[in-house]
């Protein structure tokens, strides 16, 4: 196999998990299913099977499962931070639990995931965002995540020129 089709494949499974880890997010915040029953649902009956007769593509558990347990570790941390980049009378509260889900899991990543450059994490998140939505939603991920980049990862994440 070529460097090429490891780095795709990895991609894929990535992607895959980012849509997950929303999924899950999304259904611990409205079902208030627990992290450990949550993590075991989507390895065991989701990720990488067919669930209603759509095909969910394999996935990179260990991502997955970082990004899920590193939101629900961090979301006093991640929170805060995406209410200071979201416009006035906006809270996160206020925001649809799809997209506080996708907005933490994209904070989570620049903060933490160090190893993947900020614009392949924007780019992604991007995309989770079209899978969900159709209207201005991804055009706000791309906005909110952005914003916090430019400020988390200064050097990585160059200014926009006025």
């Amino acid at each position: 196999m070529s460097e090429q089709e490891k780095s795709v494949r990895t991609a894929n499974k990535r992607g895959s998990a980012r849509l997950g880890a929303v999924q899950a997010l999304y259904q611990m915040d409205v079902g208030g299913t627990p992290l450990t029953e949550v993590l075991q649902e989507f390895e065991l009956y989701r990720l990488g099977k067919e669930v209603d007769e759509e095909l969910y593509l394999p996935a990179d558990y260990a991502y997955f499962r970082d990004i899920v347990s590193g939101v629900v570790r961090e979301q006093r941390t991640l929170d805060p931070l995406i209410n200071s980049a979201l416009q006035k009378g906006w809270p996160l509260a206020r925001i649809d639990q799809t997209m506080r889900a996708i907005l933490r899991c994209g904070l989570y990543e620049v903060m933490f995931r160090k190893d993947v450059p900020a614009p392949v994490i924007l780019s992604e998140y991007i995309d989770v965002a079209k899978a969900f939505f159709e209207g201005d939603e991804p055009r706000m991920v791309n906005g909110v995540l952005d914003a916090l980049a430019r400020n988390i990862r200064k050097d990585e994440v160059r200014a926009k020129t006025q």
